[in-house]
């Protein structure tokens, strides 16, 4: 039986090399999501994604509703406003990313609710992310092995920092288009309703093993209206522009 050690060394390497694993080979190293955390957690520590003993800066979370479950999960720092296209992107997602003002002890996160959780932010950026695959199976892969796998992260594209403050949120506006492709437009739909309300969950997840949080990690919180396929194929040269009401306008591009 293969183990989750051994998962998140096979995973690092899809990482360095650009290959994809087979998922049926690996269906037993993860059973549950405690091992699929770590494998996350390994696969941060072989690749150096933070320095020993403290979190990583960047990460996604999320649920499909307010009653749960919610995964976490820490992101490659090479892949943090800039695209590495070395699996083939299975979408993007538009998000909002948030930012702590202050440091978050284990008791503090312990102690926090989701009505109080935005006091804890100091600014917040329009976001795209790059969805991605280290399975052959893609988003067709067993949810345990998408989750160890850093829940498909792809890369994380961030517009300009702007402060933070409380918006009504499910009647929000926001479009995301793709050059040469659709667009989407919509009010709402972030199964959250609220970016800012699993930041308690999440702070929990991150201060499990006694660690604090620092002020500066960023985290999203979930795509609003979901996963959108790229319109462009592989090598072609890609730009979205994704717009939120109250919030602005920004550009990305690369290469796919």
């Amino acid at each position: 039986m293969t183990s989750t050690a051994e998962l998140a060394q096979a995973l690092a390497a899809c990482r360095t090399t650009g290959q994809v694993l087979p998922a049926a080979p690996w269906a037993q190293a993860v059973l549950d999501e405690a091992q699929a955390y770590a494998v996350q957690d390994g696969v941060a520590a072989l690749l150096g994604w933070a320095p020993a003993g403290a979190p990583v800066r960047h990460w996604k979370s999320g649920g499909a509703s307010r009653s749960g479950p919610f995964s976490h999960s820490p992101l490659d720092p090479a892949g943090i406003g800039r695209v590495r296209t070395t699996w083939p992107l299975l979408g993007i997602e538009a998000e909002i990313a948030l930012r702590l003002g202050r440091d978050v002890t284990p008791d503090a996160a312990r102690d926090m609710q989701p009505g109080q959780a935005d006091e804890w932010l100091d600014a917040m950026a329009l976001s795209v992310e790059l969805v991605a695959s280290r399975w052959q199976e893609g988003l067709a892969a067993p949810a345990l092995l998408r989750m160890a796998d850093h829940q498909s992260h792809g890369a994380l594209l961030l517009g300009p920092w702007q402060p933070y403050r409380r918006l009504d949120w499910a009647y929000l506006n926001w479009r995301l288009s793709q050059q040469d492709g659709p667009t989407v437009e919509r009010r709402g739909g972030h199964s959250l309703d609220d970016p800012a309300w699993l930041l308690p969950a999440w702070l929990q997840h991150l201060c499990r093993d006694g660690l604090t949080v620092p002020a500066g990690t960023v985290v999203t919180t979930g795509a609003w209206g979901g996963m959108q396929a790229l319109a462009a194929g592989h090598g072609d040269r890609i730009r979205v522009e994704l717009s939120f009401d109250t919030l602005g306008t920004c550009s990305f591009e690369w290469a796919g």
